[in-house]
């Protein structure tokens, strides 16, 4: 099939792979505008355009999608269909319209939980047991299309957002390449979402990082894991931001308040939950770069009965 590809990230770019080496021509491919990367803000291309252009295929980078010009361009274009990954922005019915054979998304839950910016994320911090990815017919909603197929996968105990990124990623490929095949053979099936089951995984936000001692080291946990690698989770001590990278939740009883570091060993220090404690495994003082517990205890001389945040 010509199949126009949109997609911005790291995660959408196994997908872009597959469709390739599956044999299918793909005219052009829309990504997100270049951004400033790092310390010195260096101006840098999206995965999927660095993709796309060591690939010779032509790269559109609009900053508008409702003015008609996108729906122009994929006019002449011509694909038999559109596929979707990690984007970024919502098409409107006018693009939706062009592809005969329609458009595809590929989004990273088990729809319709989790709709929105960030399922991965959400799935995480929430607790979810068993997650996956969803191929769908797209429409003019937030992620309310029917769906065409499913893959899922257990989330690890341990298991980061991050981590379960690179994990999906290669499942979305693979669940595209059979739905690209049922498309195009006519065999491909639909069902509707039951909106009633349905939950939202909004943008995440840096200020969601502030680690609240007055939950579960449960919580916590899940909290630090489903925002590792961004925006990751903080807390202050003795006035700087003091990111925490892994910690372990123990069932450690006490009667401390909630931010009391309980014990200190060589290789980490326990902070006190209201039901509870996290383990501090690896962290980051601000201004410093991200290290193990071990390593920063070597040169901080940290102190049972001392809290953690802002005072």
């Amino acid at each position: 099939m010509r199949i126009v590809f949109m997609g911005t990230p790291d995660f959408a770019v196994p997908c872009l792979q597959r469709i390739l080496a599956d044999g299918h021509e793909v005219p052009a491919v829309f990504t997100q505008p270049d951004k400033p990367v790092g310390r010195h803000a260096v101006l840098t291309p999206p995965p999927v355009k660095q993709l796309a252009q060591e690939r010779g295929i032509p790269v559109y980078q609009p900053t508008k999608m409702r003015d008609g010009t996108v729906a122009a361009q994929l006019k002449e274009l011509a694909p038999d269909c559109l596929v979707v990954v990690a984007y970024g922005r919502i098409l409107p019915q006018a693009i939706l319209d062009v592809p005969p054979k329609g458009c595809i998304n590929i989004h990273g839950s088990l729809l319709p939980k989790y709709r929105g910016a960030a399922p991965i994320q959400w799935s995480v911090i929430n607790g979810e047991e068993i997650t996956g990815v969803t191929s769908m017919f797209m429409d003019a909603g937030m992620d309310t299309g029917d769906i065409i197929d499913t893959i899922t996968t257990p989330i690890g105990e341990n298991e980061t957002a991050g981590e379960l990124f690179d994990r999906l990623a290669p499942l979305g490929a693979e669940l595209l390449s059979r739905t690209l095949h049922a498309i195009a053979d006519g065999t491909v099936q639909r069902a509707p979402q039951n909106n009633a089951e349905a939950t939202m995984a909004p943008m995440l936000e840096k200020a969601m990082g502030k680690l609240d001692f007055t939950k579960t080291a449960a919580e916590l946990d899940r909290l630090i894991r489903g925002l590792t690698p961004w925006p990751s989770a903080y807390t202050h001590y003795h006035g700087k931001q003091l990111k925490i990278w892994k910690a372990i939740p123990m069932a450690t009883a006490h009667k401390e308040a909630p931010g009391t570091i309980l014990t200190v060993n060589k290789d980490s220090f326990e902070v006190a939950a209201s039901e509870g404690s996290l383990k501090v495994m690896e962290l980051q003082l601000e201004g410093k770069k991200r290290m193990t517990t071990h390593d920063f205890l070597l040169g901080v001389k940290v102190q049972p009965g001392e809290l953690l945040g802002e005072r």
